[in-house]
């Protein structure tokens, strides 16, 4: 199987053992790309992290994490800022909030690598890494050099308002990545927040919408109620949502469906931009079905903590 880039941030997220802001909180690793790429690894994808992590103790708990599911760590810059922490509240419905803490860490420092190595076929974005300068603007040009070296690239933008000083500024800068998107995954909450709206006809229009700038599929995230593509050739596929084994919290649900549907295109050879015009509708279903039995897994435990391979054999 070809070799899948994940870019972004690591970072350690503080995880209460209970909902309500006073609650107890154990470190665990975290961050959108950092979840997604030891997902990717535990799922069996050859995986590699493009990052900047922290020498500090809990960098190297997160390298630690990172080559026990087998990603590949040689991209990874160092440096001697202390890690990003984000602090977790869960609120009596699982659904969980973050307070960043974000001055002054190894993360945000992120410079360009260069030519990315040749086995990598796809690359994946998201979360802080593309708000925070000057990481922001570093990871920015890897996105738009991959997208013109024939790479599939991946977007999940994972919106944290909180971290985000001009969301007009925001939302025009998310528009200028698009034409360079092939993948692009929203939460119903991103969805919203950049459509400025709440209205969930409205919110599907949008969607359809980023279709128009680039990307050849829209996958959409709606807890409970399922995930949905919206593609260029075949309309809308949607599949329910598999919460059987119940609900301790839901970080890292979404990227772990990042992970599994790209993990499901590379099983299928359908890692390159014009495969995913190409997929049959069963196809998507299948890809989507396989992304809610792994995000329902990791929904049933607390914090990120991603599936492996055997857990949905």
């Amino acid at each position: 199987m070809p070799t899948i880039a994940i870019a972004g941030e690591a970072l350690i997220d503080l995880v209460p053992h209970g909902p309500g802001a006073l609650a107890a909180l154990s470190p665990r690793p975290g961050g959108g790309p950092y979840n997604t790429a030891v997902a990717l690894g535990r799922l069996g994808s050859p995986a590699a992290f493009l990052s900047r992590i922290s020498e500090d103790p809990y960098g190297e708990a997160l390298l630690d994490g990172l080559r026990q599911a087998g990603v590949d760590t040689a991209l990874v810059q160092r440096g001697p800022q202390p890690t990003t922490l984000a602090a977790t509240t869960i609120a009596d419905d699982g659904s969980a909030r973050y307070t960043f803490y974000v001055e002054g860490t190894a993360d945000r420092l992120f410079g360009s690598p260069g030519p990315l190595p040749a086995d990598i076929a796809a690359v994946a974005f998201g979360t802080c890494s593309l708000v925070l300068e000057p990481g922001a603007g570093a990871y920015e040009k890897v996105l738009r050099a991959a997208h013109a070296d024939g790479l599939l690239t991946a977007l999940d933008p994972n919106i944290r308002p909180p971290l985000i000083d001009d969301h007009d500024a925001y939302r025009a800068r998310f528009t200028s990545w698009l034409p360079d998107v092939a993948l692009l995954k929203l939460s119903t909450e991103d969805a919203g927040w950049l459509a400025g709206t709440d209205d969930p006809a409205a919110v599907l229009d949008a969607c359809r919408g980023h279709l128009d700038a680039g990307p050849r599929a829209v996958l959409l995230t709606d807890g409970p109620r399922g995930l949905t593509a919206l593609t260029r050739a075949h309309g809308t596929v949607h599949v329910p949502s598999d919460l059987s084994r119940g609900v301790a919290d839901t970080i890292g649900a979404g990227d772990t469906v990042n992970a599994a549907v790209l993990h499901w295109l590379a099983g299928h050879d359908a890692l390159g931009p014009d495969a995913l015009d190409r997929l049959t509708a069963d196809q998507w279903r299948a890809a989507l079905g396989y992304a809610a039995r792994a995000a329902a897994i990791t929904c049933s435990r607390p914090g990120a903590d991603p599936p492996w391979a055997r857990e949905l054999a």
